[in-house]
């Protein structure tokens, strides 16, 4: 076991145990669009920011992703987090601004304009349709592709994916899928053609 304290409670955990789970048994609430349990951490949307450290040698990481280490500090609700978390959400809102999720927490966080770019995305490449096919349906029918700005989610090849078992658990997943989820969406082919 180690020794941690964040937001000024002491708490002993496994090794092991990410920061953010470490927040959920204590009931501290953080955001996240990429994370879900019974899924590998990815660390994508990074609205799970924590502050780790004090003073100068503060700095902010994925809660998700960062492991509890002996003697940590942890501020899950300081305004460096929260400014970090409403920049996030900004562009958020910038990229996929139909996400009722996003709306929603950008609502939570008083973000309700952004200074970006606006634009009309239907992914914000969290993974988690790509994990949830992978380790959960055991399909590996869709994946990423691509790099920096033309990376995307798809079939390989963008070819129809003879693995998918149209399950639709990609979209049930998906924090800003607008796609209403009918098998015959599925059929002709929502992640290739």
């Amino acid at each position: 076991m180690i020794n941690i304290t964040i937001d000024e409670t002491n708490i002993s955990v496994e090794e092991g145990t990410t920061l953010l789970e470490v927040a959920k048994l204590l009931g501290f609430t953080i955001p996240t669009l990429c994370h879900m349990d019974g899924l590998s951490s990815y660390g994508a949307c990074r609205l799970c920011v924590v502050q780790i450290g004090e003073e100068s040698n503060a700095k902010l990481v994925s809660s998700c992703t960062y492991p509890a280490m002996e003697g940590l500090k942890i501020k899950t609700n300081s305004s460096r987090v929260n400014r970090a978390r409403r920049m996030i959400l900004e562009l958020l809102l910038a990229s996929c601004p139909q996400s009722k999720v996003i709306q929603d927490l950008a609502l939570e966080y008083n973000v309700n304009q952004h200074c970006f770019k606006q634009e009309y995305e239907d992914c914000i490449l969290c993974g988690l349709c790509v994990r949830i096919c992978e380790e959960q349906m055991m399909a590996k029918a869709i994946g990423f592709r691509g790099r920096g700005e033309e990376r995307s989610i798809g079939t390989p090849f963008d070819i129809k994916s003879d693995v998918c078992r149209f399950c639709g658990g990609c979209m049930y997943v998906c924090p800003a899928c607008q796609i209403s989820g009918t098998y015959m969406e599925l059929e002709k082919g929502v992640f290739g053609s």
